[in-house]
């Protein structure tokens, strides 16, 4: 798939003459730092969403804050757009290389600053991978919190361009709740320093402002996260149900009744099976849905609120509730888990990767209404998500090489979001919006709000040269999506009366 950049609806800057950016990049870059070539630049024209696809007119790898500024720079000067990049594992299209673009890729700033294990806070270069924070503080007794599926590879920056979540966040938070302090440079060239060691600060919250405003506002170069004590003792429970739905009701009562697990995650029959043959977890392959969950603290209190659970779960119609015998069995749950996405490729060639979030009250109802939908366009859904805090994941199963069905996937997604909406809920949980979702933002917000995201980004960015076509849509483009009727106070959602 190209980029499908459209002019009338998507106002970009007009890109530069390539052969003077690049002489004016190679003073204030080392060589290393410059890629020009096409077969270079070629492995940073898509991120996790792979559907979507452009070419950059170069790309920088600046190694630390003053060489971001620098591109900034050079950018701002020439009229440059800009899109930073992180590791690439994005899903939502963020890092998309836009026409003509310099894209600042910002993999080499990938140094663990200072781990402080008094006050429990870590600083880092945003190049730095997730999964590498918590592995240099455990020796501390301590981890980082928010755990993307992807944390083996994704970074801290691209984590904090879109507030990405994780397994544990019902619990321990998104992003936006574990990041204590920000270095940011504009595209005016400042440098700015948000947040600290301290819990709060004066004035408007720009840290939260910052954290999911997915590289719009300004460039990330260094990141103070909050470290967390690990848990005294951990257990897992796996529920399995006959009928979906059950598994859903039972995420209600879990909730309902007080108990905050660590991670709360649901499989239906589709995903089970594909990741039990990936990873032997030894998931029951005779579920229609399984839940994981998982509980930390102080071993008396986990007992306690494993045997609650499980009777939750029974009372919703488990067949199935049993805790993980060790250490091991647990970890293979997990595997199973976070393996769930590559197993795909073991039932489709391709597959399309939603996230939307909802009301948990409304889960077993939005369960059927994507059976329908799923049904309605002929592809087959798989569904993996965080069922604690509402964020679905369903997985929309294709073949890219068949006439028509990217297309009928990518309009499966958008009906499954607008249902999301219409149901009281939003259309990101943790991916962002990036380019996959500009449609769906007209129907989350009014004109009236878009706006204000604009005039945000303006004060930001007054040339509107950082991740252009992301993330903000036009109001034309609104009126061509038609999920909006731009005179009216609301969105209209009349098209979804069907569910």
């Amino acid at each position: 798939m190209l980029d499908r950049f459209d002019p009338r609806l998507d106002p970009l800057p007009p890109a530069p003459d390539r052969g003077k950016l690049i002489r004016r990049l190679s003073r204030v870059l080392p060589r290393k730092a410059l890629i020009v070539k096409a077969e270079g630049m070629r492995v940073f024209e898509t991120d996790g969403l792979a559907a979507y696809r452009g070419m950059p007119a170069v790309v920088t790898l600046p190694g630390d804050t003053e060489e971001v500024r620098a591109v900034l720079e050079v950018c701002r000067d020439l009229g440059a757009a800009v899109v930073a990049r992180g590791a690439g594992t994005g899903l939502s299209g963020g890092a998309l290389p836009v026409p003509g673009c310099v894209l600042l890729g910002l993999s080499r700033m990938s140094r663990i600053l200072d781990i402080d294990p008094v006050a429990c806070l870590a600083r880092v270069q945003p190049g730095v991978r997730n999964l590498a924070v918590s592995e240099a503080a455990r020796p501390f007794g301590l981890f980082y919190a928010p755990d993307p599926s992807s944390q083996l590879a994704c970074s801290l920056g691209g984590n904090v361009a879109e507030n990405a979540g994780g397994v544990h966040c019902l619990k321990y938070g998104l992003t936006v709740n574990n990041v204590q302090g920000l270095e940011v440079v504009t595209m005016d060239g400042e440098i700015l320093r948000l947040g600290g060691e301290t819990l709060d600060a004066p004035g408007f919250d720009l840290l939260a402002l910052l954290t999911g405003s997915e590289g719009l506002l300004g460039i990330v170069t260094e990141i103070t996260v909050r470290l967390t004590p690990l848990p005294e003792a951990t257990q897992v429970l796996l529920a399995a149900f006959p009928e979906t739905r059950q598994a859903g009701q039972a995420v209600a009562d879990i909730i309902g009744a007080g108990i905050i697990p660590a991670g709360l995650e649901m499989m239906d029959k589709l995903a089970l099976t594909a990741a039990e043959a990936h990873t032997r977890a030894g998931y029951p392959l005779d579920a229609a849905a399984i839940l994981l969950c998982e509980l930390d603290g102080a071993p008396a209190d986990i007992a306690c609120d494993l045997e609650r659970v499980r009777g939750i779960c029974e009372s919703a119609g488990a067949s199935l509730a049993r805790i993980a015998r060790d250490e091991s069995e647990r970890q293979l749950f997990w595997a199973g888990r976070k393996g769930a996405f590559p197993a795909m490729g073991r039932i489709a060639p391709d597959y399309y990767c939603i996230d939307g979030v909802i009301p948990r009250r409304a889960l077993p109802e939005v369960l059927d209404a994507i059976e329908r939908l799923s049904r309605e366009f002929g592809l087959a859904v798989a569904n993996v998500f965080h069922a604690g805090d509402g964020n679905l994941h369903p997985l929309i199963l294709y073949d890219a090489q068949a006439p028509g069905e990217l297309e009928r996937a990518e309009a499966l997604g958008g009906a499954i979001l607008e249902l999301c909406v219409a149901k009281g809920g939003s259309i990101t949980g943790e991916h962002g919006v990036g380019r996959e979702k500009i449609n769906q933002m007209c129907a989350q917000f009014a004109p009236a709000e878009l706006e204000t995201f604009a005039a945000l980004k303006r004060a930001f960015d007054p040339q509107g040269l950082l991740n252009p076509g992301k993330a903000i849509p036009t109001l034309q483009r609104c009126v061509d999506h038609g999920a909006m009727h731009v005179h009216a106070a609301t969105p209209s959602f009349a098209h979804l009366d069907r569910f």
